[in-house]
């Protein structure tokens, strides 16, 4: 198989980049005022190239993405097209969703179509487009199949094809694996790489959005890495490896290592106390926007401080994922949690637990309850916005969809429940509030009246 430096095809010619980004800032308008999500960020894709965006949740790395398609405009800086100011929709570039994004009254031919028929191609021309993007993905014989008939891999297939019929020149990817099981998800990465590498592709380069380290570093030529809240650049580097790339690779696995470092890295941070990085928190009055909760369980959490508790004081973060046998990404998560809480820090790909989160793994369960109600409560905006809400009524209760429409103007569908749902589940462990699922509704633990129980 060819590597990234043999037979490299034809098309690959051009010296000039053809996406240019320069000094991009992005904020949004909110009920609390503006959200910065990106800052400052620059950078070029050049002819022949993948480039991935790695980032956490937070680093506007999907902004960034509709900013470069001119399907949202940057507050300011801009961003250039083979040379050219991009104003709107940009029409070098498609789009692959996470979500499939398909229509479901359509055909697998009629949404591959979709977008040839919105440029007013003629129909005879567009089926003929369509079936030859059809082919090249994979997906003959289900041209007439809707939807709700394929696999999500099946489906995914036709966003990749809907996206080539249109032979654009840059390929954006939105996460386009991230909803697929794992042995889906490596047999579309594979099967994108052998399309890349084959003459007759029609894309010229790839910018693909990830949070998966080994997702990046397997498909791209370059990495750039973004920091969050708001998303700035905080590395790039060449992945300098040829393809096909072997995981188990002592030199892929040193790369892994070198990324998992500076994403669990505290970003121009790494001297700060506990006591200091809470002060800071309190002070900047920040917002559940601007730091966005983890995705990761009261039980998850507290058992990686019990292991790390444990295991002893200094742990290397992609060893400690190899112990626990974890993938880095699984791991993250609960890092972050521990990190948000004051229970731990991460200093150059080495976690340390905090005196806090000393005393917190090693607590019995009412004293852990305390200190992480203390902890939720101090540190974490929205579990406080919450709570303060719940007390300024006078029954104590709030609905739950009031806290839905504040986050959504920040954050999308899907992750203003899991932000609900994790608050919902650190709030109930630190009995700061409950949940009545029948009524959907938060409210204010309350303590059992005097006597109550006694009747029995």
């Amino acid at each position: 198989m060819a590597t990234q430096l043999d037979e490299e095809p034809a098309r690959r010619r051009e010296a000039a980049p053809l996406i240019a980004v320069t000094d991009v800032t992005k904020t949004f308008e909110t009920i609390d005022g503006e959200l910065p999500v990106l800052e400052g960020i620059s950078f070029e894709v050049g002819d022949g190239e993948i480039v991935a965006l790695l980032g956490k949740s937070g680093s506007g790395k999907s902004t960034l993405l509709r900013c470069i398609a001119g399907l949202i405009a940057p507050t300011t800086g801009s961003v250039s097209f083979r040379g050219k100011p991009v104003n709107g929709p940009n029409p070098g570039t498609a789009m692959v969703f996470q979500s499939f994004a398909l229509l479901p009254w359509l055909t697998v031919q009629q949404n591959v179509e979709i977008g040839l028929e919105a440029r007013g191609v003629p129909a005879a021309v567009r089926a003929k487009a369509a079936l030859r993007a059809i082919d090249v993905i994979g997906l003959d014989g289900f041209e007439s199949a809707f939807p709700k008939e394929l696999s999500g891999g099946m489906r995914q297939r036709v966003g990749f094809a809907r996206a080539l019929v249109t032979e654009p020149d840059v390929l954006l990817m939105d996460e386009p694996f991230s909803a697929l099981d794992v042995l889906t998800a490596e047999n579309l990465r594979g099967e994108l790489l052998e399309l890349w590498q084959g003459r007759d592709f029609p894309i010229r380069s790839i910018l693909i959005v990830t949070h998966n380290i080994e997702e990046a570093i397997l498909l791209a030529d370059r990495v750039i890495i973004l920091g969050s809240n708001p998303g700035r650049i905080r590395e790039r580097f060449a992945v300098d490896l040829p393809r096909p790339r072997d995981r188990r690779a002592k030199e892929f696995e040193a790369l892994v290592d070198q990324v998992y470092g500076i994403m669990t890295g505290r970003e121009g941070r790494a001297g700060a106390a506990p006591v200091e990085e809470e002060q800071a928190l309190q002070s900047r009055k920040l917002t559940p926007a601007q730091v966005p909760m983890p995705h990761a369980s009261v039980d998850g959490l507290s058992g990686l401080a019990e292991i790390l508790h444990q295991l002893g004081d200094e742990l290397d973060v992609s060893d400690l994922a190899d112990e626990l046998r974890l993938e880095v990404d699984d791991l993250l998560p609960l890092l972050d949690a521990l990190v948000l809480l004051g229970f731990a820090r991460v200093e150059e790909g080495t976690v340390h637990l905090t005196v806090e989160g000393v005393g917190f793994a090693g607590a019995d369960i009412q004293e852990s309850k305390q200190i992480f109600a203390r902890a939720a409560i101090h540190r974490v905006p929205l579990v406080r916005v919450i709570r303060a809400g719940l007390e300024r009524c006078a029954d104590g209760c709030l609905p739950a969809g009031f806290f839905r429409d504040i986050l959504r103007r920040s954050f999308s569908e899907a992750e203003t429940s899991d932000q609900l749902d994790t608050a919902v589940n650190w709030g109930r462990y630190a009995e700061l509030f409950e949940y009545e699922a029948t009524a959907e509704q938060l409210c204010i633990e309350r303590e059992p009246s005097e006597g109550q129980g006694d009747a029995a």
